[in-house]
């Protein structure tokens, strides 16, 4: 689903269904993709961050980790939720164990 070598597919779909949630994306996995790309660029511009397409290793780690940070806050702290709710249901199907 991504370009990331060492992602994990289980996460990435956690990702992804999150995101069309959200209503970030309406159709598959490289709408998702899209979404991520053209969206670093719109919060980087939001940030006064110049971003170019292709070579970024000129901006500082702290500003890389403000344009990740906007995008992937809302979808995170959904992430979170959903896992613990199906930590929550494990609990309840397992008689109070995970």
């Amino acid at each position: 689903m991504g370009k990331r070598n060492n992602s994990n597919p289980a996460l990435d779909q956690l990702k992804y269904e999150v995101s069309k949630e959200l209503g970030y994306i309406n159709s598959g996995a490289h709408d998702y993709e899209q979404f991520l790309d053209e969206t670093k660029y719109e919060v980087a511009n939001e940030l006064g961050i110049q971003l170019n397409h292709g070579y970024n290793g000129d901006i500082t780690s702290r500003d890389a980790g403000r344009i990740g940070g906007h995008i992937g806050g809302k979808i995170g702290g959904n992430m979170v939720r959903k896992m613990i709710e199906f930590a929550e249901n494990s609990m309840v199907e397992n008689g109070g164990k995970l």
